[in-house]
């Protein structure tokens, strides 16, 4: 069976584009759309530029998770302590092809450096400032896209091998409880009542009720691009290759040889902003980290809510047309062809992590993380113009920390005061 999802909205050519626009978000993913959303809202005319279409990113087929208890960095020395093990298993929770190295090093020198422990205490800091204005404003952006009755308060469980595995965790649980973050441990019997199907290895678990999904990430990225297109916005199928600042704007050219000239602009092409900003002048470490997953129609199971699987690096998540199992990080860029042994090695723990589950016929995906050293996203405005608004960087947590990024884009280029901090968010922070 094929989950029907509704279309994409119609784009436009890229010459159907005004000489004069008012504001022009480049990026059709879920950030790029939630700033136009809000911008629309406060009265702005947009204009959305993307050269793959509605969703084509990351928005497309993520976990689906409202991650807001995931105020850790990962950038952290617990993290450092597990890369050497997960650099030797080319197919585990973390790998770097060797190929890549010279050109990741940079980011990773700048990844080791936010390890120290007061940058991850600024860090999380920051994360839970972004979740608490994600928690107040996603109401507001679900309304504005029509999909109240897409989230699902379905709270997730993350799952130990060990007792030991267990007791580690606990550091982590401890600063979400400062954080005012709400959970429940789960042991032996207790574990398996509440979440069946189980294989009996896991003894040790934590329940997150405050932790959300949506019924699908594309379906929802879609309703959004429809709900604002169907206010006004133009959508358009385009590249934006070059901005220039100009007195009263920022000149687009886009790609075929098009010029437009936007009063603003805000950059959330996630993986893809880099260019866009170096152009500018702003160096930004921004590098992909591609994850994978696998989405099966006839799972065989059925799930209430997420699992998290934190030793091996990957979730399984239940989604309105099936169950999708994937996560990981693989440093190769934007450029590399997908390695889909990531997802099917996936598949096969969670096979012996759920015995029931049916791994067949499954639609395997690779999608592109736009992520920052010190897992930290960009926002903030370029150096070469107040008028362009950088938005990116969100790495695993785009879906979560859209609304926020929306409203404090709202914000800057209304010139109100921000709702929490941008200090360590700013571009120029590396």
């Amino acid at each position: 069976m094929v989950t029907a999802f509704p279309s994409p909205p119609p784009l436009s050519p890229p010459d159907s584009l005004a000489e004069k626009q008012d504001v022009v978000v480049i990026g059709a993913g879920i950030i790029g759309l939630a700033c136009a959303a809000y911008l629309q809202e406060a009265g702005r005319q947009v204009v959305v530029l993307d050269d793959k279409g509605v969703a084509e990113g990351a928005s497309k087929a993520n976990a689906a998770g409202l991650a807001l208890s995931d105020i850790l960095p990962l950038a952290s020395p617990r993290t450092l302590r597990q890369v050497p093990r997960w650099f030797f298993d080319p197919l585990g929770p973390l790998s770097l092809p060797i190929g890549y190295l010279p050109r990741m090093l940079p980011w990773l020198l700048r990844f080791v450096y936010a390890c120290r422990p007061a940058q991850v205490s600024r860090s999380i800091a920051s994360l839970a400032d972004l979740m608490a204005l994600s928690r107040q404003e996603n109401p507001r952006l679900w309304a504005l896209a029509g999909v109240e009755d897409k989230l699902r308060p379905t709270g997730s469980l993350q799952l130990y091998d060990s007792r030991a595995s267990f007791r580690r965790a606990g550091a982590s649980w401890a600063v979400r409880s400062a954080h005012g973050i709400s959970f429940e441990h789960l042991q032996d019997d207790d574990l398996h009542r509440f979440q069946p199907g189980l294989s009996p290895s896991f003894r040790h678990g934590t329940h997150v009720p405050g932790w959300e999904m949506v019924s699908d990430p594309y379906e929802v990225t879609v309703v959004l691009a429809q709900a604002i297109q169907g206010r006004g916005a133009v959508l358009a199928k385009a590249k934006a290759v070059a901005l220039k600042p100009l007195p009263d704007g920022v000149r687009l050219d886009v790609e075929g040889g098009g010029t437009t000239i936007a009063e603003d602009v805000v950059i959330a092409a996630g993986a893809w902003s880099q260019p866009l900003a170096k152009g500018l002048g702003d160096r930004i470490p921004l590098e992909t980290e591609r994850g994978y997953n696998t989405t099966l129609e006839s799972p065989g199971i059925t799930l209430e809510r997420q699992l998290i699987f934190g030793d091996h690096g990957f979730v399984a998540s239940p989604l309105s047309h099936g169950l999708r199992i994937g996560g990981g990080d693989e440093l190769a860029g934007l450029e590399a062809p997908p390695n889909y042994a990531r997802a099917r090695a996936m598949l096969t723990k969670a096979k012996k992590f759920l015995p029931e589950l049916n791994t067949e016929g499954g639609f395997e995906w690779m999608g592109h993380r736009p992520s920052l050293p010190d897992s930290l996203p960009v926002v903030g405005r370029s150096k070469a113009s107040p008028r362009v608004v950088y938005a990116f960087g969100h790495a695993h947590l785009g879906l979560t920390q859209a609304a926020a990024t929306a409203c404090l884009v709202r914000e800057l280029m209304a010139g109100a005061q921000p709702s929490i901090d941008l200090a360590p968010l700013r571009p120029d922070r590396f």
